[in-house]
């Protein structure tokens, strides 16, 4: 019995997976202290990740796990805050996405960097059934910094992941 020949898996570039957006901060984004709400900045990092994730795959994504977030310093009312994302490892149906979060005071023209995260999104079929994703091809030296960087993230992930199966059995 012969199997079908594989197909070659299809290859993207971080520049086709690249996203920025950005929105103004009004005061429903607030608290009493006119600091935008951290969930506010979760949510608009988790969609900027999700039109990267998208990009790449071609398929519809799920958010998997975000890591830790530190927010650095507050965003305010009437800050522009800026999200700029792209994938920055892909594996066989799971990619993680880099997401870097700014702020900036339009009236003063300063930009200020508030926080980054790493996403980590799955690609799925309708059936909400895991999907293989293009490989990642890092073009820039800066670029394949970041993707070794994943790389090891993903290893410690997963190893992390082992050692909690391990505990529970």
């Amino acid at each position: 019995m012969t199997t079908a020949p594989s197909r070659p898996r299809l290859k993207r570039t971080v520049k086709e997976t690249q996203h920025e957006t950005s929105e103004l901060m009004m005061p429903t984004d607030a608290n009493i202290l006119g600091h935008v709400f951290g969930g506010v900045v979760l949510a608009m990092m988790d969609k900027a990740a999700a039109v990267a994730a998208i990009r790449h795959a071609r398929s519809s994504c799920v958010t998997a796990s975000i890591d830790r977030v530190d927010f650095r310093e507050p965003i305010h009312v009437g800050d522009l805050v800026i999200m700029k994302a792209s994938v920055n490892y892909a594996g066989r149906t799971s990619m993680e996405i880099g997401v870097r979060v700014e702020a900036e005071d339009m009236i003063a023209g300063v930009r200020r960097h508030t926080n980054s995260c790493y996403l980590t999104f799955v690609a799925v079929d309708r059936n909400g059934r895991p999907v293989e994703v293009p490989e990642l091809v890092p073009e820039s030296e800066e670029e394949t910094r970041r993707h070794h960087a994943a790389a090891a993230r993903r290893r410690r992930r997963l190893e992390e992941r082992n050692a909690e199966r391990e505990a529970t059995v």
